[in-house]
C-alpha cells in the first residue's frame, strides 16, 4: 500500500468544513489503494458529498452498510428502533420481520445480525422500497442473511401469502415535514433522495399509511414500530390507536431518537 499523508489530507477536509476531519481523512486513507484515488474520494468528500457515499458503506450498530449515491444513509439514531424489535422478538421469537422503506436494508440487516447470537431459529426477512436503486442496494446488503427484497409501495410490495403472517414490521418511514427539508444539512438535502426524507405537511403522511395497512399483515401478537420525531409523538400516539393498536412511545436521549411502538390492543405493556 502506497504512503499516504493523512496530516495534508485532514487540513484539506477541515479547509472544506468537516467537523471530524481526522477521522475521516483516516477512512479515506484506509480505502484509497493508490494516491489517484485517495485524491478522487478527498475531492468528492469537500464537493460536498456524504462520507458515506465516498467511502461505498455506512457504520450501523456495529456493521458496514454498502450505500452508494441516491439511497438514504442510515442514522445512528436508528439503532433504537432495532434495539426495540429486538426486545419483541426476545420475549416472543419472530418468524417473520419485514422491514419497510429499507433504503439500503440496514435495519433489516442489524436485526437478524443481533437475533443470530441467540438460540431461537432465525426469522424469514422480507424488505421492500419503492425506490430502484434502494432495493438493488438492499438485496446486495441483505443477500448473506437470506433477505428478500421487494420494490413497491409498501405493503403492496410484499407478497400476498405473508398478509396476516408478519410478527414484526419496521418501518423508518421518512418523518421530515416537508417545509422542514430545506432546514436539512446539504449532504442530506442534496444528495439524499428527497423521497426518503419527506414525510409530507406534518411528517407522518407514510407513517398514516403504514399504521392504517399494518393490522392485517400483523399476525396474532405483531407489532408495528416505526421511527418519528420527538415533536411527533402526540399524533404518532394518535394514529396508532385510531388504527387498533396499543400505542408506546421508546425514547432515546443518547441517541436522539423516538420510536412509536403500536401493540395488540389488549396488550397493557410492551417488553
Amino acid at each position: 500500500m502506497p504512503a499516504f499523508d493523512i496530516e495534508a489530507v485532514t487540513r484539506e477536509l477541515r479547509a472544506a468544513g468537516c467537523v471530524f476531519a481526522e477521522d475521516e481523512a483516516r477512512l479515506l486513507v484506509h480505502t484509497a489503494r493508490s494516491t489517484a484515488e485517495l485524491a478522487g474520494l478527498v475531492a468528492r468528500r469537500v464537493a460536498g458529498n456524504p462520507l458515506e457515499y465516498v467511502l461505498g458503506w455506512a457504520e450501523f450498530k456495529g456493521l458496514r452498510v454498502g450505500v452508494r449515491a441516491g439511497v438514504f444513509v442510515p442514522r445512528r439514531r436508528s439503532a433504537l428502533l432495532v434495539d426495540e424489535a429486538l426486545a419483541l422478538a426476545r420475549a416472543a421469537p419472530p418468524r417473520t420481520v419485514v422491514d419497510l422503506c429499507c433504503g439500503s436494508g440496514a435495519l433489516g440487516l442489524a436485526l437478524i445480525s443481533e437475533l443470530a447470537d441467540h438460540p431461537d431459529p432465525l426469522p424469514d426477512l422480507y424488505a421492500a422500497d419503492i425506490d430502484p436503486v434502494a432495493a438493488d442496494c438492499a438485496r446486495r446488503n441483505l443477500a448473506g442473511v437470506g433477505g428478500r427484497v421487494f420494490r413497491g409501495d409498501l405493503f403492496d410490495a410484499l407478497p400476498a401469502r405473508l398478509r396476516g403472517r408478519v410478527d414484526i414490521v419496521l418501518a423508518n418511514t421518512p418523518y421530515v415535514p416537508s417545509e422542514s427539508l430545506a432546514q436539512m444539512p446539504p449532504e442530506a438535502r442534496d444528495h439524499e433522495p428527497a423521497s426518503a426524507l419527506d414525510g409530507g405537511p406534518d411528517g407522518l403522511a407514510l407513517a398514516r399509511r403504514v399504521a392504517a395497512s399494518a393490522s392485517s399483515w400483523l399476525a396474532p401478537g405483531g407489532g408495528l414500530l416505526i421511527e418519528i420525531g420527538t415533536a411527533q409523538i402526540p399524533a404518532a400516539t394518535v394514529l396508532l390507536t385510531a388504527n387498533g393498536f396499543a400505542a408506546r412511545i421508546a425514547r432515546s436521549a443518547e441517541l436522539g431518537a423516538t420510536v412509536a411502538i403500536g401493540l395488540p390492543a389488549t396488550a397493557t405493556s410492551g417488553p
